[in-house]
């Protein structure tokens, strides 16, 4: 169990280095055709649509976008598709690496429903899926003619499952399923309806038709949407690092605001590349959400693992609280973490558990097993910079006790 648990914390920083990797090169590749198709030159003469002169790296670029067949078709085309595919293959791998793997821990909150981890992992599918084919509907529908009401009735989906993900899962899980949910769209937009669309107009260039072209309004709309999508997705990632954005009792409120954000900041950014003025009210609109955003966050705090009743123990912590040796670490831990890692932090300048996890019971300590083996046991990163001063014989302790347990 040793070498397992230690072999699954370089898988997953290895698949999250992936996802990272892919997901960086996905938004890049995105907002610079987004920034490059609205900065187009489109008074030129010629068979060009538009084009634009730039310059980067030493070098000047001229670049062209047609609309129909150039005289002659190259033989080679580079289709930016694989790295939505990598970043969602990369993302769902970790999900199931550390949520579904470590259901009983990072995805069930019995304070916030008592369902077993197999039924949280199945809703969680099932949820995921139900979003994509949820959102296509509306899309395919007639009101896929009408673009703003189409862009409010997905926002009434987002802000509806963001409120369902905080009455099901834990807070961490909840905000970090919205991402998922949002992510699934957009790289199911790029897999089912971007890139098929696109083949279907290169097909008919290349044979010397004029495509329809309700294909490019249908693949641009759906590329619209993932643009003002992809700054949410991006703060749903890293929100399970912020425990004021996750464990707080309006976290689904936070999350309605944090879709507005991305609209507001895409906004801007879409305007100024397009020429079509500079809005600078939507950074005042912007820091406006935000400071509601954190004023909600801590009116009231509240953090989603505060209970810890012998009704949510589980038989796995049961038996490590049972364990030999259990009341040795106990002790190391409340003695060398609890300051911090508590409801109330008496470590100056600590107002809260950092990213939500709290050692003071027994309970807690049980169900944090796993982490305090790596953070305190294996490697030496917690405390940071040993500020409680835990001892070489108190890590050899605390490996020692998982070790035997697991």
């Amino acid at each position: 169990m040793y070498d397992l648990t230690v072999a699954m914390e370089w898988l997953e920083f290895a698949v999250r280095w992936t996802h990272v990797i892919t997901a960086m090169a996905w938004i890049g590749s995105s907002f610079y055709f987004i920034a490059l198709d609205l900065g187009l030159n489109r008074n030129i003469a010629g068979p060009a649509d538009g084009e634009e002169w730039q310059v980067h790296g030493g070098g000047f670029y001229h670049i062209q976008k047609y609309l129909i067949a150039p005289e002659a078709m190259p033989e080679h085309l580079t289709w930016f598709k694989w790295e939505s595919y990598m970043t969602w293959l990369s993302g769902f791998f970790l999900l199931c690496l550390v949520y579904y793997l470590g259901a009983d821990l990072y995805l069930v909150d019995p304070n916030v429903a008592d369902i077993s981890t197999l039924s949280a992992v199945a809703i969680s599918m099932a949820s995921i899926a139900f979003g994509w084919i949820a959102y296509d509907f509306l899309c395919k529908s007639k009101l896929g003619e009408s673009p703003t009401v189409l862009m409010l009735l997905l926002y009434a989906l987002l802000v509806c499952m963001a409120y369902g993900y905080t009455q099901v899962f834990s807070g961490r899980a909840a905000l970090l399923h919205l991402g998922a949910f949002t992510a699934t769209i957009m790289s199911a937009n790029v897999f089912f309806i971007i890139m098929p669309n696109q083949r279907i107009v290169v097909a008919d260039l290349k044979e010397g038709r004029t495509p329809d072209a309700k294909y490019g309004k249908i693949a641009k709309l759906r590329s619209t949407h993932n643009n003002y999508l992809t700054l949410p997705v991006i703060f749903f990632m890293l929100s399970n690092h912020y425990p004021l954005a996750f464990a707080t009792e309006y976290n689904w409120i936070i999350a309605s605001l944090v879709f507005l954000m991305g609209v507001t900041i895409r906004h801007y950014f879409n305007s100024k590349h397009a020429r079509n003025g500079n809005p600078t009210w939507t950074w005042l609109a912007t820091l406006i959400l935000f400071l509601i955003v954190a004023w909600l966050s801590t009116a009231p705090l509240y953090m989603n693992e505060k209970t810890s009743s012998a009704e949510t123990i589980t038989p796995v912590q049961q038996s490590l609280i049972q364990s030999d040796g259990f009341e040795n670490v106990a002790t190391i831990v409340q003695g060398r973490c609890a300051m911090c890692h508590a409801d109330d932090p008496s470590w100056e300048g600590i107002a809260w558990p950092p990213k939500g996890v709290r050692l003071e019971t027994h309970q807690q300590i049980a169900q944090h097993a796993e982490a305090i083996f790596i953070q305190s046991g294996v490697t030496h990163a917690m405390p940071p910079a040993n500020v409680s001063q835990i001892t070489d014989e108190e890590r050899a302790q605390l490996v020692a006790w998982y070790r035997e347990n697991r």
